[in-house]
């Protein structure tokens, strides 16, 4: 079996993983057989006006740094490496030197906006050919605003492709991060001449497609050369991993964000209700497809929380949060609304606030918040599949929160099911890097099975999570800011 070293490039820090299926014993574990972990911290820089970059520079030494370490780590070579990625954010860059022309703009960078409203005439036909919504979370809104403020010279991608040319030398991204840029035909998967016009980009600079499960090129970064495979962004290796592998199945990551997509098979589903459809991955000639929905603020509300001295950490939540909120009701938007409302100018807000309210109250309501909003997203690609999600699936650091998990099946009404490793991401891309060095590999066979950590039932009532929802959906109406005559957005915030 194939010894892979799997690299999750993140916002807030790189993981890598050696992972070798022998290692999971014949009956297979939990971990996939994840013999080393190494994990290095990228900072991003929270800027004025909606900006947060990030040091390209710190952002490959952590994937070199990180990989070194686990490969020493596991005492053993590795006969792959895999890429995951954290999808939107982009940077221009020489492609002769590699050297980096700008800073790397975030993916929760909004400054953007100016470009998508400049735009915005063509916000419905850019939803049927790309399926995704005009919104400066994309990358092309970002390239422009790189191009319009002053960055001339070399090619603007995402980091991944910065990161690939310094590994391996090659041009390219995979399907999967393609999609979420704005520039790709949905159906065709392959960049499209008019919305690469539309951004005033240069279509010759884009870099080359491939499928996740390709060979893209080798590395000698962290021992012997070897080749590099298991291209892909973050949340649809997630998917990947956690076995999302037919039409129906969904999962949530909660990191800084939080991310829920359903596989919908072979079906571009363009969703009636302001969520979004991309590539799930491109492996054995197939390109399933998903739906999804983003929440900008999870783990980072939690960060919050702790700048304040509200809690301690993140691991102090569930001993920290009281039973019940006392009627506080949190819209944890930090970073703006995502879907359904599209709103990157949304500010936090807190309703129901009195005298007697305590730090207590609002740790869990900032919890029930982040929950609240997973759960409209779970309510909308429930009608955009044809029929309820049975059960979610969850990964990421904040399930460990017992708070939030009961708090998410409770306004959610289906059971949640906790991942049991905190490495989705690195796994899925380890399994799609197999894939493309074991033809014979069917995608079922290279995702490890698994059982939940621990699963959670709905305890409330459902009249009772639909009268909680209605008054934060109040609350969240009433977070967003008001719109002038001028403003030809629609005032359900739909975009």
């Amino acid at each position: 079996m194939t010894t892979v070293l799997a690299i999750d490039q993140g916002t807030s820090g790189t993981k890598a993983l050696v992972v070798d299926p022998a290692a999971a014993g014949a009956g297979g574990r939990a971990d996939g057989g994840i013999v080393a972990v190494a994990e290095v911290p990228v900072t991003p820089d929270h800027l004025p006006g909606g900006g947060v970059e990030q040091d390209p520079a710190q952002l490959l030494a952590s994937v070199l740094d990180a990989g070194r370490r686990a490969v020493r780590a596991a005492g053993r070579p590795v006969a792959a490496v895999a890429l995951a990625n954290q999808g939107e954010t982009v940077l221009a860059w020489d492609r002769t030197t590699g050297k980096p022309l700008s800073r790397a703009v975030s993916w929760q960078d909004s400054r953007s906006q100016r470009q998508c409203d400049d735009r915005a005439d063509a916000a419905g036909w850019v939803a049927r050919r790309t399926g995704l919504v005009l919104d400066p979370y994309f990358s092309a809104p970002k390239m422009a605003w790189l191009r319009e403020n002053g960055v001339r010279e070399g090619v603007v991608t995402t980091t991944d492709t910065w990161l690939l040319h310094h590994l391996t030398g090659a041009y390219v991204t995979d399907a999967a991060t393609a999609s979420r840029s704005l520039l790709l035909d949905l159906d065709a998967v392959d960049w499209d001449p008019e919305l690469v016009a539309l951004f005033g980009l240069d279509p010759a600079a884009l870099p080359r497609i491939v499928a996740c499960d390709e060979v893209v090129g080798t590395t000698a970064a962290f021992g012997p050369e070897v080749p590099v495979a298991g291209l892909v962004v973050d949340q649809q290796a997630a998917l990947f991993g956690e076995g999302c592998l037919t039409a129906g199945t969904a999962k949530c990551t909660y990191g800084t964000g939080a991310f829920l997509l359903a596989n919908t098979g072979a079906a571009a589903v363009r969703s009636g209700s302001g969520l979004t459809t991309s590539v799930a991955w491109r492996a054995r000639g197939a390109t399933p497809y998903c739906v999804d929905g983003q929440v900008y603020t999870a783990a980072s509300a939690v960060r919050w929380l702790t700048e304040l001295g509200l809690v301690g950490s993140a691991a102090e939540l569930d001993e920290t949060a009281a039973d019940d909120a006392a009627g506080v009701v949190c819209v944890p938007s930090f970073a703006g609304l995502a879907a359904p409302w599209w709103r990157s100018e949304a500010t936090a807000s807190f309703a129901g606030l009195t005298l007697a309210s305590r730090r207590e109250h609002l740790v869990l309501a900032v919890l029930q918040g982040v929950a609240a909003q997973v759960a409209e997203v779970t309510r909308l690609v429930a009608a955009d599949l044809g029929g309820p999600l049975t059960r979610l699936r969850v990964d990421g650091g904040l399930t460990r929160s017992r708070t939030l998990m009961q708090a998410q099946a409770d306004l959610s009404q289906v059971p949640v099911d906790v991942y049991p490793s905190p490495h989705a991401t690195a796994l899925g891309a380890a399994a799609l890097a197999r894939m493309a060095l074991e033809p014979e590999l069917a995608a079922a066979d290279a995702v490890p099975p698994w059982t939940p950590g621990r699963t959670y039932e709905p305890r409330w009532p459902r009249a009772r999570a639909e009268e909680f929802l209605d008054r934060w959906r109040t609350a969240a109406a009433a977070a967003l800011p008001r719109q002038d005559a001028a403003d030809g957005r629609a005032e359900d915030g739909h975009g």
